[in-house]
């Protein structure tokens, strides 16, 4: 059974990882799967270590199952097990799941940090999907694993961005003004926009909030936000860093169609760009 499928092959396991993933597994039981260093490996994490040299082999298990921990193996129960993939024919975790167990039971910043910010920047998930694992797993109290979100957060929005102009650019976009903060003459700030078209009154704001505690009022503000510019007759398109990556083409229309119709559209109301 093969849910997802890695990215690129990989080059095969030496024969002592590939032996200590079967006894894991055979240790575990029907329906458990890799997690962790070990799966983070089979995605081909480039941070983690060699597949023949993790001494300890984590895998998932379903809640109910009775078993311990050994040295060799730790076992990590899930009270819903996730969609896996085979990889080199062993059932692997999903990448948001597999950082989750393996920075449960890391103790080292840098470590911890270089797993999160390849997750982003190898393109293995989207900045969201990690953060609601730790945060899933109560891992967004300790210090390092938050300063390594700050990191993950940083790197996915600077992807974001990086795919952006690349819309623009590829979907021959007009260009537009780019990092810009909008206030009334005289009056308060209205926000930070990623891409701003003052002729078309036409805005572009990269949502990257990722899910944590504080996720309603972050929405609130951002809806407040959208509304207030809508009222001023500022259309503003909210784009996600995961449609800019699987569907750029599609994203690049909904834009250009804001544009095409700001002739049908009121004037709007006259604001202030400077630059952010």
């Amino acid at each position: 059974m093969n849910h997802n499928t890695p990215k690129a092959p990989l080059s095969p396991l030496p024969r002592s990882g590939g032996d200590r993933f079967r006894d894991a597994l055979r240790f575990a039981g029907e329906g458990a799967m890799l997690t962790g260093l070990a799966a983070l490996t089979l995605h081909g994490f480039a941070s983690t270590p060699p597949a023949g040299t993790v001494n300890r082999t984590d895998v998932l298990v379903p809640r109910g199952r009775r078993m311990r921990s050994t040295a060799q193996v730790r076992v990590v129960r899930a009270a819903e097990s996730p969609r896996w993939a085979e990889i080199e024919g062993f059932p692997v975790a999903p990448v948001p799941r597999a950082l989750a167990d393996a920075v449960a039971a890391l103790a080292d910043p840098g470590t911890v940090r270089r797993l999160l910010t390849e997750a982003v920047s190898g393109g293995h998930c989207e900045p969201g999907a990690v953060v609601r694992e730790l945060n899933r797993a109560r891992l967004l109290n300790r210090p390092h694993v938050v300063d390594a979100v700050d990191a993950l957060l940083a790197e996915g929005r600077s992807l974001a961005e990086d795919r952006l102009y690349a819309m623009v650019r590829e979907f021959a976009l007009p260009d537009p003004l780019w990092n810009v903060d909008l206030r009334l003459p005289g009056g308060p700030h209205l926000g930070g926009l990623d891409a701003y078209w003052p002729d078309q009154a036409v805005a572009v704001e990269l949502d990257t909030r990722a899910p944590r505690q504080d996720d309603d009022a972050l929405r609130s503000e951002y809806t407040r936000k959208r509304e207030h510019l809508e009222r001023l007759g500022i259309t503003v398109v909210h784009l996600t860093p995961r449609k800019l990556r699987e569907a750029g083409e599609q994203q690049a229309a909904v834009v250009r169609t804001a544009l095409m119709a700001a002739s049908d559209r009121q004037p709007p109301a006259y604001v202030v760009v400077l630059p952010r």
